[in-house]
């Protein structure tokens, strides 16, 4: 049946077709850290579940341009810098290292590009110089650039187009300049925001004054600069779904810079939270851990990332230092079955195969919208069975 994947756009499972005509390339856009601090394991869920989609489309045989941003310029970078004395790009510098080292130690390939928000200012400005010719955008008397969601909906545009909102019932004609607000509030968002005294030295020139740009517009400008300005994915956490990437696709669509028919993006994937020990992950309840934390315990990075795809991407996972146990024994389970094959082939190679029961139903569960569970069934069954091979000493 071919790969099939939910699209949170459409509210339902749908088969994946690339608009590239020839069917092979794909665009893929991830939502990367903002380096305000050092990335928690709730962070890396959806690094983890971004790099399985990654190579399951490339074990299908689809050529796919991985595009992972960095956040390096937003409201709590900017209070943290300033408490930290350090410049702008030293403080983002260190902890965008630490978190790549990280995404290696869980076993992730590096995307192909990793484009940062200070190199996009001028993309950015004229992005939003679009959206001011379309009377979408708006310069207020604060000195920031906001987006009128009035004035897109009016254009024939739909606000709220990855979840249901209640236009009505919520705030609109508010603005907001912070970068989050509330859930609530259907709020005109800054798009730039003008220089105040809390910024220090972090801004830049514009044709408003100075200024930086707002956290949403980032994404929109990074994503239609690299991949154009309609591609087939993006990925991200479920709490990225409303405002950001709503914004996103307003910021986007309402430039008029995709051609007529198309969207923005075409399928949009959100990984479910990360519970740890039954809770919301909190550093006054104890069990916030970064990647680190966990290593300094004696955890192996395998270890974690097994247990980050144990369970559906969509699914609220809860997280415990005895599942991560958990984990290292079943690693050991297949380690200890590949060890005993390769004794017995005396290191000699073998052609690989893609005709095995094994690989087919491993490939159908994976195609069934990343159904980990079921591919897991596939990859243990597989070990049960070939070790009672082994013991009866039934294998070539």
């Amino acid at each position: 049946m071919g790969l099939r994947v939910f699209n949170t756009l459409s509210r339902s499972v749908e088969p994946f077709v690339p608009l590239d005509p020839a069917g092979k390339k794909v665009g893929l856009y991830c939502c990367g850290p903002t380096v305000h601090d050092f990335a928690h394991i709730g962070n890396f869920r959806t690094f983890v579940f971004a790099d399985i989609v990654r190579r399951h489309l490339a074990f299908r045989g689809f050529d796919v341009r991985h595009i992972m941003n960095i956040t390096d310029v937003e409201d709590k970078i900017i209070r943290r810098v300033n408490k930290s004395g350090k410049s702008l790009a030293e403080f983002t510098g260190e902890r965008e290292q630490a978190f790549f080292a990280d995404l290696e130690a869980l076993g992730c390939q590096m995307p192909d590009e990793r484009p940062h928000a200070t190199e996009f200012i001028g993309p950015i400005i004229k992005l939003i110089k679009k959206l001011e010719a379309n009377g979408i955008a708006y310069h207020a008397n604060d000195g920031s650039v906001y987006f009128s969601i009035e004035k897109y909906r009016k254009a024939g545009n739909q606000y709220g187009q990855l979840l249901n909102l209640n236009l009505e019932a919520m705030r609109p004609g508010e603005r907001v300049s912070s970068d989050e607000y509330e859930k609530e509030s259907i709020a005109d968002f800054a798009l730039w925001k003008a220089r105040v005294p809390e910024d220090g030295e972090v801004f830049w020139n514009s044709p408003w004054g100075e200024g930086r740009p707002g956290w949403h517009i980032e994404c929109s400008a990074m994503s239609m600069d690299l991949l154009g300005p309609s591609f087939d994915l993006h990925l991200g956490g479920e709490d990225l779904v409303f405002p950001h990437h709503e914004d996103e696709i307003a910021q986007s669509e309402g430039a008029c810079l995709q051609c007529d028919g198309l969207r923005f993006v075409k399928y949009w994937m959100h990984g479910a939270h990360l519970l740890v020990e039954g809770k919301k992950m909190s550093k006054s309840l104890g069990n916030f851990y970064t990647l680190r934390d966990l290593l300094a315990k004696g955890s192996a990075g395998r270890e974690v990332r097994y247990l980050m795809i144990s369970a559906h991407y969509r699914e609220t996972f809860n997280f415990t230092l005895d599942n991560l146990a958990g984990a290292k024994t079943a690693l050991g389970r297949i380690d200890e079955c590949t060890a005993k094959l390769r004794e017995l082939a005396l290191g000699q190679a073998a052609e690989p195969t893609t005709d095995s029961p094994l690989v087919t139903r491993f490939t159908e569960a994976m195609d069934d919208d990343l159904n980990v569970s079921a591919a897991w069934g596939a990859v243990f069954d597989w070990v049960r069975d070939t070790n009672r091979k082994l013991a009866a000493n039934d294998l070539t």
